[in-house]
């Protein structure tokens, strides 16, 4: 998963790395030789004094006319003075400042290696200038390895933008009054009605028990396709005929579980564009009407960009509180894994990693950011 965008943070760090580390190298050899140039500067001076067979023709300060050095001979003093020793024991401390013409060349790098995986602009830009300020100034030793250093500015900069807006999804359903009830939104063809199914199977492995209502009714053949889960899961469905009333649908599954003592409603709509001002009037009329715990928009990772776009542009129109990313298993690039958080403020909450019912998985950013930088 995301192997594509593993493999360019991976040569970002090698990159950035090796920068650093010539830097290092050459701080090292001016260290040294500023170290031994003080060593011999001593080694004169304890040195006998040689005897100046003109001393005595030379003037003193008395008659007013003492020695300066001329400006070479300063600058050499300079050189040798306080600036080398300051280096000297940068050196000694095994330190190396990290400035903007290190990582220069490696961030353009990785912002395009971004942006060709998709990753939305705004949030390529908040990524490079986390790693800038995590990097920028710090003092590289030579206890911690420069690699080191890279994937911690990285780390942090990717969990900063994967990690918005989240929240611990099943204490959420342990603490709320029964039935909660969550409603799945999107596009056409993106696997919404798979996904309500495989939330199903979650939230009964984990002692929850739920009901299907479609209020799909917009889309011929769709009481059929949610019909097969719920009865490949034994779950109950509540379905009206098509063109009905989509609000009065999960609404009535919101009456069945409060008489059933069921303690979710997995409520599924139509797959609608955000254009579609019909379909974004029912969505309207289901928040009033049952007033949904949640609302989760359902998209494929594999979209990229345009999962991102449609994420917000569902939010915008009808208040998503978490996203859905099916085909995470398929996707390359991660472009949507890493953006959509950021740019709707809301958290992605499950992935689905394959066909089977067990194969949704939850969305834990730490987890995403250690796999994406060869952590695990």
């Amino acid at each position: 998963m995301f192997d594509g965008l593993k493999d360019k943070l991976s040569s970002f760090r090698e990159d950035a790395a090796e920068e650093v580390e010539e830097k290092a190298d050459a701080v090292d050899t001016e260290a040294e030789a500023a170290a031994d140039a003080d060593a011999t500067s001593a080694d004169a001076e304890a040195a006998p004094d040689a005897v100046d067979t003109d001393a005595s023709s030379a003037p003193t300060a008395d008659e007013g006319s003492a020695v300066e050095p001329d400006g070479d001979e300063a600058a050499d003093d300079e050189s040798s003075g306080p600036g080398r020793l300051k280096r000297a024991a940068a050196f000694a401390t095994g330190k190396v400042i990290i400035e903007e013409e290190d990582l220069e060349a490696p961030l353009q790098d990785l912002e395009l290696a971004l942006l060709s995986s998709d990753v939305e602009m705004s949030v390529a830009d908040r990524i490079l200038d986390t790693v800038r300020e995590k990097m920028l100034g710090e003092a590289r030793a030579q206890v911690q390895t420069t690699d080191q250093l890279v994937t911690e500015a990285l780390h942090d900069a990717l969990l900063d933008v994967i990690s918005v807006g989240q929240f611990d999804f099943e204490q959420r359903i342990a603490e709320a009054d029964k039935p909660v009830t969550i409603v799945f939104t999107g596009v056409n063809g993106v696997g919404k009605t798979t996904s309500i199914a495989k939330l199903s199977e979650w939230l009964d492995d984990r002692g929850y028990s739920s009901v299907l209502a479609n209020g799909d009714t917009y889309r011929a053949g769709a009481n059929e396709q949610i019909r097969e889960h719920a009865e490949a899961l034994d779950r109950k469905l509540i379905a009206h005929e098509q063109g009905g009333d989509p609000a009065a649908v999960i609404y009535d599954g919101v009456e069945y579980a409060e008489a059933n003592d069921i303690d979710v409603v997995l409520g599924d709509t139509a797959g609608r564009l955000h254009t579609s001002n019909d379909l974004m009037a029912q969505l309207e009329k289901i928040d009033r009407v049952v007033d949904p715990d949640m609302t989760l928009f359902v998209d494929e990772a594999v979209a990229g960009q345009d999962a991102v776009k449609r994420a917000q542009e569902f939010d915008d129109a009808a208040a998503i509180d978490g996203t859905v990313l099916t085909k995470a298993d398929a996707d390359s690039s991660g472009g949507a894994a890493i953006s959509i958080a950021y740019v709707t403020g809301k958290p992605i909450l499950f992935l689905g990693v394959g066909q089977g019912y067990d194969d949704l998985r939850r969305f834990d950013p730490e987890e995403l950011v250690d796999e994406l930088l060869g952590e695990h």
